[in-house]
């Protein structure tokens, strides 16, 4: 009985806390950093920066003299010469052994432009991984405020649908009462079932809203998963938009996707001086040690000469250098060049590109917010019209001096026009955000 007490007890706890942690709310910066974390993308790019540096060490050590090891062991049978030059049936048994070493002296500069080649391609590497970073963290500023306009939508629509029923009901009330037409019922009847439909259009959006982000933080979803609503910064009377070429030239430092492209280049323009290396010999330096011993090797009395006198008797050692000068290998060398060129000219234009995609997104962001601004400003002034004009219009309508289409055509231009200052308001937040970001100022509510 006891333990079915605590057993019991132990699930009822677990329950509680997996009902908290469902329902932890998550703010924005939880999310990006969360995002960042656990991304799969990020995750990849994180290895080939580690790939890369990878190389770059590969490419550092190729400075470095190499040293072999060789041993071999050979048995022979038969009719061999011997120390007396005479042939005799011998089976011997050799051993030989030696080490070598060789480092390149001059290669062209291949080696040097090789690591500079690689740095810029870790560098190249730091960046792409700091620009995913960028954009997932934008993708989740953008779901993140859907969500919060979801949730201000859903409200509105609510309110007004709690709106309409208590109108309902009052009309029914006339109606029983025979101071109002049924027909004028129908018409309300009508109006509550659109905004019933509206309310769900509005909850669905906010559920999509929340299964995108949660598939961006890579979390299994459920209905509970909810994110908390920050305190959102007041739209000024007057408009403050940055100048999008102010922003334009503080992004050119500074954007990860812009300085990824520049290292780019810098790295086809040291393979083109890699290419160019070929034309140039080659100075290796060498060095080795070898021998060997032979159990049928005997002095001049016809003794079998010892191991150690073999291997003080046998080594050879050397060293000596090594030039192998190019002069034909079917034209490789001149086609290398003239594609490290076009790979090179290639990244120019990458870089070109790169730079006019971010000016045309930071003139759009900017554009936006501006369009946005003035919208909201407008709409802002439509809707206190609109409301005035509604509850003008609901005290005509209670008192029978509007009909039931009026009065639903004035509510809907309400609801509508509550609808489009939302989104204008989250769309000018979020295209000043962007702004903010392309100067360097990390994406916060």
């Amino acid at each position: 009985m006891i333990r079915t007490i605590f057993t019991l007890a132990y699930l009822l706890l677990l329950a509680l806390f997996a009902s908290l942690h469902a329902q932890e709310l998550w703010t924005l910066d939880k999310c990006i950093n969360y995002a960042i974390d656990n991304n799969i993308q990020i995750k990849q790019s994180q290895l080939n920066t580690q790939y890369q540096q990878n190389n770059l060490q590969e490419r550092k050590n190729s400075r470095l003299p190499n040293l072999n090891g060789q041993l071999s062991q050979n048995l022979n049978f038969g009719r061999s010469l011997t120390y007396l030059n005479t042939y005799t049936n011998v089976n011997s048994a050799q051993t030989d052994f030696g080490l070598g070493t060789q480092v390149t002296v001059f290669q062209g500069n291949q080696i040097n432009n090789a690591v500079k080649k690689t740095e810029f391609d870790l560098k190249a590497s730091f960046e792409d991984l700091a620009k995913a970073k960028d954009d997932l963290s934008l993708n989740i500023a953008s779901t993140f405020l859907e969500i919060l306009f979801s949730k201000e939508l859903v409200k509105v629509s609510e309110e007004q649908l709690g709106i309409t029923k208590q109108q309902l009901q009052q009309s029914q009330e006339k109606v029983n009462a025979g101071s109002l037409a049924n027909g004028a019922l129908m018409e309300i009847e009508a109006q509550a079932a659109r905004e019933e439909l509206n309310l769900i259009d509005a909850k669905n959006q906010l559920l999509l809203g929340k299964l995108r982000l949660a598939q961006m933080l890579e979390l299994p979803f459920n209905e509970q998963f909810d994110v908390e609503i920050p305190a959102l910064p007041e739209i000024a009377a007057q408009l403050t938009v940055s100048s999008s070429k102010d922003v334009y030239q503080t992004a050119l430092t500074q954007r990860p996707e812009i300085r990824g492209a520049e290292f780019r280049f810098q790295s086809t323009a040291m393979q083109l001086k890699m290419a160019k290396g070929v034309y140039y010999p080659t100075l290796t330096f060498y060095a080795n040690y070898y021998n060997l011993y032979n159990n049928q090797y005997k002095d001049i009395n016809k003794n079998s000469i010892s191991f150690g006198d073999q291997l003080s008797n046998n080594q050879r050692k050397g060293l000596g250098l090594q030039m192998n000068i190019p002069i034909f290998n079917r034209f490789q060398t001149k086609l290398q060049v003239s594609n490290a060129e076009i790979q090179m000219m290639n990244t120019k234009l990458e870089l070109e590109g790169t730079k006019k995609v971010l000016r045309q997104e930071i003139e759009t962001a900017q554009t936006t917010a501006i369009t946005s601004f003035n919208r909201y400003k407008s709409t802002e002034k439509a809707v206190v019209s609109m409301k005035e004009a509604f509850r003008y219009s609901e005290e005509k309508f209670n008192v029978g001096m509007v009909n039931a289409v009026d009065y639903n055509t004035a509510k809907t231009s309400l609801v509508k026009a509550s609808s489009d200052l939302l989104r204008a308001k989250y769309e000018f937040i979020f295209r000043s955000k962007i702004l903010d970001f392309y100067k360097g100022i990390p994406i916060t509510l």
